[in-house]
C-alpha cells in the first residue's frame, strides 16, 4: 500500500498578500518557482501510481517544475470557490464581519459561475479525489498537487473528520505533506516538509 502525497503549489503574489484565491489563475512568483523547483529533490526517488493535478496554472507548474511526470489534471482539486471574497484578505472581511470564519461562516455569492463553497461541497469534492487515490494506492504512492485549504480538507476527510476540521491543518506554500496508515488507519506521517 503506497502513501498519499500533497503538494501546494508554490507562492503567488496574493498568497503572500493573504488575498483569497481561487478562480484567479496567478502564476508562480519567482520565490514560488523556486519553491517548486527545490522539492524535486524530495519527490525524485519516487514512483507514483497516480498523479494528479489541479486545472489551475499555479498547480500545473508547480508540478511540472517539482519534476513530477504523468500527471492528470483532475477538476475536483480546484481550490474552495470563495464568492464574493476572492481577491479580499480576512482582514478586510473583518472590516464588515468582525469575528467571521471561513470555516463556519462560509462565503456569499460572487460573480456569475461562482456561487462560493461551504466546507460541506468542499468536503464531497475531496471524497471523490479520495475514492480515486483509494483504487490506486494498491499500486503504490499517489500524488496531488492542489491547494491551501482544498488540501487541507482533504486532509480532514482522509482522517475521518469533517470537512470544516481542516482549519487545524495549517499547510505553507511550496510545500510535500505525507498521509499514510499505522495500525490500518490513516495518519499524517509528514507535513510542510521543504527540502
Amino acid at each position: 500500500m503506497g502513501d498519499l502525497l500533497l503538494v501546494r503549489h508554490g507562492e503567488t503574489e496574493w498568497s503572500v498578500s493573504g488575498q483569497h484565491t481561487s478562480f484567479t489563475d496567478l502564476p508562480l512568483t519567482e520565490h514560488g518557482e523556486g519553491q517548486a523547483k527545490s522539492l524535486a529533490p524530495l519527490l525524485s526517488q519516487r514512483t507514483f501510481a497516480l498523479a494528479l493535478t489541479s486545472p489551475l496554472g499555479r498547480a500545473i507548474r508547480t508540478a511540472d517544475l517539482a519534476g513530477i511526470t504523468g500527471t492528470s489534471v483532475e477538476p475536483d482539486l480546484h481550490e474552495w470557490d470563495y464568492g464574493a471574497y476572492e481577491g479580499v484578505t480576512t482582514v478586510e472581511i473583518h472590516r464588515t464581519r468582525p469575528g467571521w470564519d471561513l470555516w463556519t461562516d462560509g462565503v456569499p455569492p460572487g460573480p456569475d459561475g461562482h456561487p462560493g463553497e461551504t466546507p460541506e461541497q468542499i468536503g464531497r469534492r475531496a471524497d471523490r479525489v479520495l475514492s480515486r487515490v483509494d483504487a490506486a494506492l494498491p499500486g503504490g504512492d499517489v500524488i496531488l498537487v492542489a491547494h491551501g485549504h482544498f488540501l487541507r480538507v482533504l486532509t480532514a476527510r482522509r482522517l475521518g473528520l469533517a470537512p470544516a476540521d481542516g482549519r487545524l491543518f495549517q499547510l505553507a506554500t511550496g510545500t510535500v505533506s505525507r498521509l499514510s496508515t499505522e495500525h490500518d488507519r490513516p495518519v499524517i506521517a509528514e507535513w510542510n516538509t521543504r527540502p
